[in-house]
């Protein structure tokens, strides 16, 4: 009895252990069937100017309508009114840009320069104040989460339709900082000067208000939003250390802001501060601070009190007929789903020692590798989407919502190395440009990314090399 009781014990063993087996084999397969489906839908491995512009496969034919039109309202010209084009004529009248493509080429990152050196429409100018407190400033900083410059907005306005006096011309200007390496290599970084003086110049409206914070802002890559767009507030929460409890010194945590579609506060995802809780919301806010369109999220023209051309001139044929926005609801949906779904290149890692070393240094307690969908689906952008102090090199005076100047959310790295095939120029990186290369913008990391900037400038420079070319890779 006891020797029949031992083989049926092993008999059970070996069962379980094949099951086991064959489950784990099976939950691989599936794993590894699912990213499959992943690539053929979401990626491309086109590798011309065209590569951030492949809708993802599998559209229906309603859904394809839908990108087509989304796709023609991004990238055709906005006019001014009054015109015959009446679909498109809500432009201005103060504005930047006339259209999205003008801050995304090739739904790429922003040019810094026009050909003749001057600075393109795709570097804007922020502005905003500090609070006084009074009733008008709170209610700003709870639906807008900061003060606008009570003249000139929120945002420079380089051009005017006939007869609005444009607000004001911008300058790029630096001072030269040289880096030593531990090795004696060094290298000359840009570092912005921060007066407006050296920003702005021909300001039309009169003098800026003398406590206005400048920010420079470059128009971000389209790469992958729509798959962050589909990150779950939960996802994203789950990530935060405000208090550093773990003790490595990454204390991340997410912004919290307004949504006008939703009328309530959540998680932000876009923008470089994370000020926008969604796509459909950053579309929206772009319309309206680089074209001044109004649209079901913003519905005012960017004109102040003070800008009494602008808040007299003509408004676009949709406001006296088809709708009271310049951009209508079904436009502005077509635009974040043409932007939703557009696929990213795939990536192809060779730089193990350089993917090894990425982790070592820490770069991953920001720039987290992974996240999985609700869908099965692992994406890999390199952001944890939560805000991070960069130190005060890199403060841009300015706060948005619970973002301090200080703070900023982690850039996601997929494709970077990309950028300059859509951009046809190598690509300014970093929110205000002043960064030419990877090596560049991780120089100018600070706060919390400061030991991991340490470590990466004691690497010998073969390791360098080999880490710069992994992040080029992703």
């Amino acid at each position: 009895m006891k020797q029949k009781s031992s083989k049926n014990r092993f008999l059970n063993i070996n069962i379980s252990l094949t099951v086991i087996l064959t489950v784990g084999f099976f939950s691989v397969l599936e794993a590894s069937n699912l990213q499959v489906s992943f690539d053929k839908k979401y990626t491309t491995n086109t590798q011309n100017k065209t590569l951030f512009t492949k809708k993802i496969s599998g559209l229906s034919d309603k859904e394809l309508d839908s990108f087509i039109l989304g796709k023609s309202f991004f990238r055709i010209p906005w006019v001014e009114a009054p015109s015959a084009t009446t679909a498109r004529d809500g432009l201005g009248p103060l504005f930047g840009a006339n259209t999205c493509v003008t801050c995304h080429s090739n739904n790429g990152i922003a040019k810094k320069y026009k050909k003749d050196g001057s600075p393109a429409r795709g570097y804007v100018i922020r502005l905003s104040i500090p609070s006084n407190g009074s009733k008008g400033h709170l209610k700003q900083l709870k639906y807008n989460g900061f003060v606008a410059e009570p003249t000139y907005g929120s945002q420079i306005s380089l051009n005017g339709s006939k007869n609005v006096p444009f607000e004001a011309k911008t300058i790029i200007s630096y001072e030269n900082k040289l880096i030593t390496y531990p090795d004696g290599e060094k290298i000359t970084l840009s570092n912005p000067l921060k007066r407006y003086e050296n920003k702005l110049y021909d300001l039309q409206y009169g003098k800026l208000n003398p406590q206005t914070a400048i920010s420079d802002r470059m128009g971000q890559a389209l790469v992958g939003v729509g798959l962050l767009n589909k990150l779950s507030d939960k996802q994203i929460l789950a990530n935060q250390d405000i208090n550093d409890s773990n003790g490595d010194g990454i204390s991340g945590k997410a912004n919290i802001v307004y949504s006008p579609e939703f009328k309530d506060f959540r998680v932000g995802k876009f923008t470089w501060k994370a000020s926008a809780p969604s796509v459909k919301h950053q579309v929206a806010a772009a319309a309206n601070n680089d074209m001044s369109l109004t649209n079901p999220l913003f519905t005012k023209e960017n004109c102040t009190s003070s800008q009494i051309e602008c808040l007299n001139a003509p408004k676009g044929d949709s406001k006296r007929a088809m709708s009271k926005f310049d951009l209508t609801q079904k436009r502005l949906d077509a635009i974040a789903f043409y932007v939703n779904n557009l696929k990213i290149p795939k990536s192809t890692i060779t730089e193990r020692n350089g993917e090894l070393l990425f982790e070592k240094i820490g770069c991953t307690g920001c720039h987290k590798p992974e996240f999985t969908l609700a869908s099965g689906y692992k994406i890999k952008p390199f952001t944890d989407m939560l805000l991070h102090d960069m130190g005060d090199e890199l403060s841009d005076g300015r706060s948005e919502f619970l973002a301090t100047p200080n703070e900023w959310r982690t850039a996601p790295l997929w494709s970077i190395g990309k950028y300059h095939i859509a951009l046809r120029e190598k690509p300014a990186l970093l929110h205000d440009g002043r960064a030419k290369s990877v090596e560049e913008a991780i120089l100018w990391h600070g706060g919390e990314s400061l030991d991991s900037k340490k470590l990466f400038m004691n690497l010998k420079k073969e390791q360098r090399v080999s880490l710069i070319r992994y992040i080029n890779e992703l």
